[in-house]
């Protein structure tokens, strides 16, 4: 599970009780439950979406720093890492001398954020398109659209 799946969960499991105890009506607490999850899915894309301007600015800026100084930091954070776990072990055991280099907790954290932004920006953005598609089909299904098409396929 990933981070923002446990805060949406954070944040929807009390208040939905809340909804559950509130409203005595389950089809009115369900759409209640939906509209707030939907809310709060479009609030995140919103969110994900002017994050991903702030780095494509940066990615199409016109000098060299300012378009690679993210993958430059990370890949020194990982170099500190590898030369931590990899290479000072080894030469340690070979040699005698091995040289770790002290991450602190802000850039391991860093990196963390850095490399779960990426693989949760592209979870949330593969289940949203995955939902607006379903609410689509949704939507269609309730127009007729998809009977009447069955109906032509399969006469």
């Amino acid at each position: 599970m990933n981070l923002v799946a446990k805060a949406l969960g954070a944040i929807t499991g009390p208040l939905f009780g809340v909804i559950d105890k509130a409203v005595t009506d389950k089809d009115e607490a369900n759409r209640l439950k939906q509209e707030i999850q939907s809310q709060l899915i479009e609030s995140q894309d919103s969110l994900l979406k002017a994050q991903m301007q702030i780095i494509l600015a940066e990615a199409q800026g016109e000098s060299w720093a300012q378009r690679n100084w993210r993958p430059v930091l990370m890949l020194v954070i990982v170099a500190i890492i590898g030369n931590n776990y990899l290479i000072a072990p080894y030469l340690g055991a070979m040699f005698g001398v091995g040289l770790t280099l002290p991450l602190p907790e802000r850039l391991w954290d860093l990196m963390t954020l850095g490399v779960g932004g990426y693989v949760a920006g592209r979870t949330v953005d593969k289940g949203l398109k995955t939902w607006q598609q379903g609410k689509v089909e949704q939507t269609a299904m309730q127009s007729g659209l998809y009977r009447d098409a069955d109906v032509r396929r399969n006469p």
